[in-house]
């Protein structure tokens, strides 16, 4: 036996029960479409009655504009990053876009692949959270008119549009502040060192490092990656001349750090090492840490990431701009006390 068909409700048959026009219809459920109060509950109310759902796919059919947009991100096991993804969303959601989330790694072939399926859906525009993408992605972004906004990384290319915190000053602070506190030998624990966030942290810390006359003692490796972090921590402490304090890429790693000091070698934080990381992620205010972070601008770093986007999806012509934001150092008990005597 034939299944009965199913009668799909339009728009038409919407603006009939409303008693206004097809065109109001279609500005009621159109993101920014002015239409009077009154004429949006009629729609609403009728809508609901016939059980309608706009056709997002058509409307983008006709207007060129999906309302979709890209969120590439990696490192979702560190705090930020989803406090990071559930903010932009929100954000964008306000303005009536949705949000496609897509996980990568650092590896380029990877990044490339996920790249080419946002491509697919058609987009609006990309955030790449945490990740680069390659020139010859860029010029093709580029050239199709999907303007592309870098979250908490820069790279070298003009078409790209970036928002970061400034991990120069960042890293120049916590270098004062480890000094100020009595420290001499001080080590530096890296991220991935392809990342423009770990190259500029690490630039900024060894500048402060130079202007108080004091040599890098000691550094590793973490990656962005608690395991990696820890095992440089293990590498790094185990010796006799280990450093009295360490600079911690990011608040991720400097949490693994800190368990190794404490129960793997029986260190007192930060009695005998103080530890400062970089991010200033809700876990960092925790007793059981207490950690000394450069916190970023997180809700600054949204809002020009979505006024950055917006604008240049409104206006293609508009260049690429690159948003530099001030953080600020939050001192807590995993560091000495400034001021303090050696």
């Amino acid at each position: 036996m034939a299944n009965d068909s199913i009668t799909r409700v339009t728009s038409l048959d919407v603006a009939r029960r409303a008693g206004v026009s097809q065109s109001a219809v279609s500005r009621v459920f159109t993101p920014g479409g002015s239409a009077s109060a009154q004429t949006i509950e009629k729609v609403r109310r009728a809508a609901d009655a016939l059980g309608y759902r706009p056709n997002v796919l058509a409307r983008a059919m006709i207007t060129g504009k999906s309302r979709i947009i890209g969120l590439v991100v990696a490192y979702l096991d560190n705090y930020f990053y989803p406090l990071a993804v559930e903010r932009l969303s929100v954000a964008l959601q306000e303005q009536g876009y949705h949000v496609l989330v897509f996980m990568a790694s650092n590896t380029v072939g990877h990044v490339e692949g996920v790249m080419q399926e946002i491509l697919d859906y058609q987009v609006d525009g990309i955030v790449l959270a945490s990740v680069s993408m390659s020139s010859v992605l860029a010029a093709r972004c580029d050239e199709s008119g999907i303007p592309v906004v870098l979250f908490n990384r820069t790279q070298p290319d003009a078409r790209l549009a970036s928002v970061t915190t400034d991990n120069v000053d960042g890293g120049r602070q916590i270098a004062r502040h480890l000094i100020a506190g009595g420290a001499q030998r001080i080590g530096y624990i890296a991220g991935f060192e392809g990342a423009s966030t770990q190259i500029d942290r690490e630039a900024g810390f060894r500048s402060g490092l130079e202007e108080a006359g004091i040599t890098l003692h000691s550094r590793g490796v973490g990656n962005f990656q608690h395991a990696t972090a820890r095992a440089a921590a293990l590498e790094m402490f185990a010796g006799r001349d280990r450093p009295d304090a360490v600079f911690v890429c990011n608040d991720h790693m400097a949490f693994a750090v800190m368990d190794v000091l404490r129960t793997k070698l029986d260190l007192d934080v930060p009695g005998d090492v103080a530890v400062a990381g970089f991010d200033d992620v809700p876990i960092a205010a925790w007793a059981a840490y207490d950690l000394t972070s450069f916190r970023q601008p997180l809700d600054r770093m949204i809002a020009a990431t979505v006024a950055t986007l917006l604008h240049r999806i409104d206006d293609g012509a508009a260049p690429p701009q690159r948003h530099v934001l001030a953080g600020d150092l939050i001192r807590r008990g995993s560091t000495k006390a400034e001021g303090t005597v050696p």
